[in-house]
């Protein structure tokens, strides 16, 4: 990448930091110079890329549905680092059911890690990032942020709101130089919709996909992630990035 995307000397935390898009974000943003912290409730996963990377990596456990959990990991990397520069609310999952059959407690789940974990993590990073004289927000909503999904409620109530929410951060924290946006990934082949999506489901996803007829690779949404987490971005804030391959293109007919 160029000069201008480098991330020397930037402390950076992401979410759901031990595979799939987060892992790959946790790799590029190294690469690119930075310190990060990659907070999962992955340990195995988390520690072995930890290892594997070395120097300016360390992972923690963290669930993102806890306040608790999440004033401890600013305090410990304010503590050991002296600045929080980047944070990345990449943690997520996804279910599909109809709405008629969710389950109340599977809204709530859905709920607690995709919309209370970014909520969180903004609430608890905001004030670090003041004190470090500013910083950059990316917040992964999803093509499900954008539009609907059969049979997907929960989940696209979730990502609206992150998208919704990206905006009013922005909004209150530009005058302290903190940067917000968000990123909608869609049709990624990760560890999260393999688990959810058979063979035969990601073909038809990669033939639905109005653009580039595949699907997307996790490496290609941590791309866009570091070029917002950087100062190559510096003039962008409140917006919504689509990494999927012009699936939101199309109008659907």
């Amino acid at each position: 990448m160029s000069d201008y995307l480098k991330l020397d000397g930037k402390i950076c935390i992401v979410t759901g930091g031990s595979r799939g898009m987060g892992a790959c974000t946790v790799r590029r943003l190294h690469a690119e110079g930075a310190t990060v912290i990659a907070a999962d409730i992955l340990d195995d996963e988390g520690k072995a890329l930890a290892e594997e990377l070395g120097e300016r990596v360390r992972y923690v456990h963290l669930d993102v549905s806890n306040e608790e959990g999440w004033a401890a990991l600013v305090a410990e990397v304010e503590r050991d680092f002296g600045r929080l520069d980047v944070l990345v609310n990449n943690a997520g999952i996804l279910l599909f059911n109809a709405i008629t059959d969710t389950p109340l407690t599977e809204l709530r789940k859905i709920l607690d890690v995709n919309l209370v974990g970014v909520f969180l993590g903004m609430k608890h990073a905001i004030p670090a990032m003041k004190r470090a004289g500013g910083g950059s927000i990316v917040n992964l909503s999803s093509t499900e942020g954008l539009g609907a999904t059969l049979f997907c409620g929960s989940y696209t109530a979730s990502k609206f709101a992150v998208r919704g929410i990206t905006k009013v951060a922005a909004l209150e924290n530009g005058k302290d130089k903190i940067r917000v946006n968000s990123v909608h990934p869609g049709g990624i082949d990760t560890p999260m919709t393999r688990a959810v999506v058979d063979d035969e489901g990601r073909k038809y996803i990669a033939s639905r996909v109005a653009g580039l007829k595949r699907m997307g690779e996790a490496d290609e949404v941590a791309k866009v992630i570091v070029f917002l987490a950087s100062d190559a971005s510096s003039y962008m804030t409140g917006a919504e990035l689509a990494v999927d391959g012009g699936a939101t293109a199309s109008a659907g007919f």
